[in-house]
């Protein structure tokens, strides 16, 4: 009985509908003869994994981290160093990128989780840093230019190399993820991170181990992310320790902030706002950064809960209006005689 209301809300119908589109926009690419579409989405839909990865540890669980990048480059070289020497099983490929991610989650989250606020902030920071710094110094696989990966992943016979497949491929992985992040958001252990996010001192009062519980978030993020990565080198064919930069961990925050921290479709809303409007201003200017700069501030000074916070707004609003209208026509009939 509550569903088919909820249906009607703008702050799920627009999201909803916005999956549609991403499913007929292939078909709509291939019938305009415009490939170049289906691979700017494909890249738009990647971040949004990314972003939503964040988005479980910051907007979950009040973790900033500045260093998130870490993750995307590392599930980047996950596909590039074993394509080096010739690897393309995307089962090997998956199973180094979760290993690698989770392990590097792990101990950077061990670590980092000993500080709060600012200082966590610059230490995730460090540790992307000196990823970006290892990869860089590696040499033998491109160093500072990267390296191209000329066998992309494989699974069951499907080649992530092909736009196409990588973009049906990045699209599923967003919706399991999209799907995973609304009911974690009202399990036993989502609830717990939205508590420690208020106030770790009263969910340890209470006996739950709200670091451990961090940790574990931190972790499965890191996880999330580097399987981004791995799709964005198959995208691309290509890995280079510019992934790592702290502009990226930078770009993968503002896709939060914008679509909604804590929302459950704020991390695509985000990305397709951000991304979309990159992309937009780019064909109006070649100085794009002088607008696009003071846009993105204009945009979360005015709505400060994101786009997602905007839209549940405009449902407030509106159910408002509908009670109004209700209780105005029963007092009006009230008076009848």
């Amino acid at each position: 009985m509550q569903t088919k209301p909820s249906l009607l809300r703008i702050s799920v119908a627009l999201p909803l509908s916005l999956f549609g589109a991403l499913i007929l926009l292939p078909f709509v690419a291939h019938a305009m003869e415009q490939p170049f579409y289906v691979v700017f989405t494909a890249r738009v839909v990647i971040y949004a994994v990314a972003a939503t990865s964040l988005n479980l540890a910051l907007g979950y669980g009040g973790l900033v981290s500045f260093g998130h990048a870490l993750f995307l480059g590392l599930g980047a070289y996950s596909v590039a160093i074993p394509a080096f020497y010739g690897i393309d099983n995307g089962w090997i490929h998956l199973l180094v990128c979760i290993v690698a991610c989770g392990l590097v989650g792990l101990v950077t989250g061990a670590i980092s989780l000993r500080t709060t606020g600012i200082a966590f902030i610059m230490i995730t920071l460090a540790f992307a840093q000196m990823g970006y710094f290892v990869f860089v110094s590696l040499k033998h696989y491109g160093g500072d230019d990267g390296t191209t990966i000329s066998a992309t992943s494989k699974f069951f016979g499907c080649d992530l190399g092909q736009p196409n497949t990588i973009y049906a491929c990045a699209l599923t992985v967003l919706a399991l993820a999209t799907w995973w992040m609304a009911r974690l958001r009202v399990s036993p252990f989502g609830m717990v991170l939205r508590g420690a996010k208020m106030n770790a001192r009263r969910v340890n009062a209470i006996g739950l181990p709200a670091r451990r519980y961090l940790l574990s978030a931190y972790v499965l993020s890191a996880i999330l992310c580097g399987i981004a990565g791995m799709l964005l080198a198959n995208l691309n064919a290509f890995a280079s320790p510019s992934t790592l930069s702290w502009i990226v961990s930078g770009d993968l925050i503002v896709m939060v902030v914008l679509g909604g921290l804590g929302a459950v479709h704020g991390a695509l809303l985000g990305a397709a706002a951000l991304m979309g409007m990159e992309e937009a201003i780019k064909h109006f200017t070649e100085h794009w950064m002088a607008i696009f700069g003071p846009a993105i501030v204009l945009i979360a000074l005015l709505g400060k809960a994101g786009i997602a916070g905007f839209l549940a707004g405009i449902d407030a609003r509106l159910a408002r209006g509908r009670a109004g209208g209700v209780w105005l026509v029963r007092k009006t009939a009230g008076e009848q005689p």
